[in-house]
């Protein structure tokens, strides 16, 4: 549910123009600056822009593959048709000191509140699926709304991309033009060479000048689906929005440019590894772990799931261990 801003709160005195949110006992709140989260226990603040990213990631993947981490104290757990949404869980400070909290919610109840959060706390011209270079700033009072960006649909594919009954290719005439990071990605077309009958069936793309027109970073540009195996190219700018904790390996493949990624341990925080992928490296992020990572230049990083819903039960309970190689 949400609520109108109470007369007694800072927005209100200021006259700010934001609404509040609640759902269950957690309340949220945003100034010109910060968003204030607050919890039976505790209240934690992050600045606004920061939180707004994190929010829109965790909102437009669904609340995606177990955790998703907004900062060290505030953040979300998928269970696949609830979610948690908790204070300090999986932080050691907070669990030594019994100063964590957790509720659980239906995941259509919270994304509805996190969904009406983000349109009335977003101002035009700032854009959280954007590189900062890219948007306006999230500060100030109210000023309109970026509902368009923030509902952006993915392009579906019918077929192969260019092929005919397909969406037009992504090209400076549809209106998606090249990044401007990316002006060094070649943008020619594969030759193909076809057998004599077969000129209208075998058709082949540059993935990546497609990938190179992407507008959004940290958020899959191109997805392949084949039955439980999901692969995705992302352009990646700036730092990831959220610590992602996994609950199942994750593939990564650094096509071009690099990023580094802070690991730390899923359930405590704790730092494990800090890793620098290059143009070719390829790295598994194991099941008990979360990663925020920084990718000065923006780059093309491709990401493989595994969507098989028996995972996190399996890897919790110890029947698959967390890393997928023993060396």
């Amino acid at each position: 549910m949400s609520t109108a801003t109470p007369a007694t709160t800072p927005s209100a005195k200021k006259n700010l123009g934001y609404k509040t949110f609640a759902i269950g006992k957690f309340g949220f709140e945003r100034d010109e600056y910060f968003a204030h989260i607050h919890y039976p226990g505790g209240v934690q603040t992050m600045p606004v822009d920061a939180f707004l990213r994190a929010l829109m990631r965790d909102v437009g993947w669904g609340f995606f593959y177990g955790t998703v981490n907004f900062d060290h104290v505030i953040g979300t757990i998928n269970h696949y048709g609830t979610v948690e949404l908790f204070a300090g869980l999986l932080n050691e400070a907070y669990r030594s000191k019994n100063l964590h909290y957790v509720e659980t919610f239906d995941s259509k109840d919270l994304k509805k509140v996190f969904e009406q959060m983000l349109d009335d706390w977003t101002n035009e011209g700032f854009d959280p699926y954007a590189a900062p270079d890219e948007t306006g700033n999230a500060y100030g009072p109210k000023r309109g709304n970026n509902t368009k960006a923030l509902k952006r649909e993915r392009i579906v594919s019918a077929r192969m991309v260019g092929l005919p009954g397909d969406l037009p290719y992504r090209t400076d005439a549809a209106g998606q033009f090249i990044n401007r990071q990316f002006t060094d990605v070649p943008q020619d077309s594969p030759e193909v060479h076809a057998e004599p009958g077969f000129e209208g069936e075998v058709h082949a793309f540059n993935m990546f000048a497609y990938a190179s027109r992407s507008d959004v970073t940290w958020n899959p540009s191109v997805v392949s689906n084949v039955k439980d195996s999901q692969i995705c190219a992302t352009t990646e700018e700036y730092i990831l929005p959220i610590f992602h904790g996994n609950d199942r390996v994750e593939w990564f493949i650094q096509v071009c440019d690099e990023i580094t990624w802070e690991v730390a341990d899923g359930k405590t925080g704790n730092p494990r590894a800090k890793v620098t992928m290059k143009a070719g490296d390829v790295a598994a992020m194991p099941a008990d772990i979360r990663h925020k990572g920084y990718s000065p230049k923006r780059s093309i990083l491709i990401v493989w799931e595994n969507n098989d819903s028996t995972l996190p039960k399996r890897y919790s309970g110890g029947e698959l261990k967390p890393y997928p190689v023993e060396f």
